[in-house]
């Protein structure tokens, strides 16, 4: 689809400026090795190309006031991609913020990092360290990188941390209820999403922002991660805001 189809198709959804905005969207950045194959290319090629739009979708969210953006940039499934890939999914990683830091802090973004720590190497686990730290007095936006992520792993550690409470006598079994589970979460302190966008055509969560996921609206998109434009971005909002969001309830209908 074009630029002017793209814009087009927003426009036809016939909303109006004064609709809620999302305040967090996540993203799962699906496709760099298929845009990759498609074209003839290795797919590192198209990791590289990846980390193109991911640039632009952290500046286009700022610029239109989203208040958190999270990106899935490596799960822990990933670790049994072959070790070629993994070196270089990492090795961008580590590229993005070392070349962008500077800029992030200068836009007053903050950087939030969300996954299993414990385990990495320390030349990456310090970098992350070192994003969080340099942008923590950032008011502006919050980029939210999941590395080393798993949702299921997540909840599971969350668990652990909760009955070693119980087990100490800092809890009580009566104490542990839905809202106790979210303050043990990676994400404790960051308001759950309210749009989740994935690209590349297919339609699952593959573990990522389970527990936070349950009233989330789901867009997806046909086009490969490389080719995600800021109209891709605009289109998925645009669908957002045409949702009627019950939350279990019911609810009329916006009237247009």
């Amino acid at each position: 689809m074009t630029g002017n189809a793209k814009r087009a198709e927003i426009e036809a959804v016939g909303i109006t400026g004064d609709e809620v905005m999302p305040r967090h969207i996540a993203i799962i950045m699906d496709g760099n090795g298929r845009w990759a194959t498609a074209r003839g290319l290795t797919r590192t090629h198209g990791h590289r190309k990846g980390v193109d739009a991911l640039r632009k979708a952290v500046r286009h969210a700022a610029d239109i006031g989203i208040d958190y953006l999270t990106l899935f940039s490596f799960s822990s499934e990933n670790w049994t991609r072959p070790p070629d890939e993994v070196r270089e999914l990492i090795g961008l990683l580590k590229l993005f913020l070392r070349n962008d830091l500077a800029k992030l802090r200068a836009d007053n973004v903050r950087v939030m990092v969300i996954g299993e720590r414990t385990d990495l190497q320390r030349d990456i686990r310090d970098l992350l360290d070192e994003a969080e730290a340099t942008t923590i007095l950032n008011t502006g936006m919050r980029l939210v990188i999941a590395f080393n992520y798993g949702g299921r792993d997540e909840i599971g550690r969350a668990v652990r941390r909760i009955a070693d409470a119980v087990k100490a006598g800092r809890l009580s079994p009566e104490d542990v209820d839905t809202a106790m589970i979210s303050t043990h979460l990676d994400t404790a302190g960051i308001p759950d999403p309210d749009l989740i966008i994935r690209t590349s055509g297919e339609q699952r969560l593959s573990n990522f922002l389970l527990w936070q996921a349950a009233y989330a609206e789901f867009v997806f998109l046909p086009v490969y991660w490389p080719d995600f434009a800021t109209e891709d971005f605009d289109l998925a909002i645009a669908e957002f805001r045409n949702r009627d969001r019950r939350y279990g309830g019911i609810a009329a209908r916006r009237s247009r």
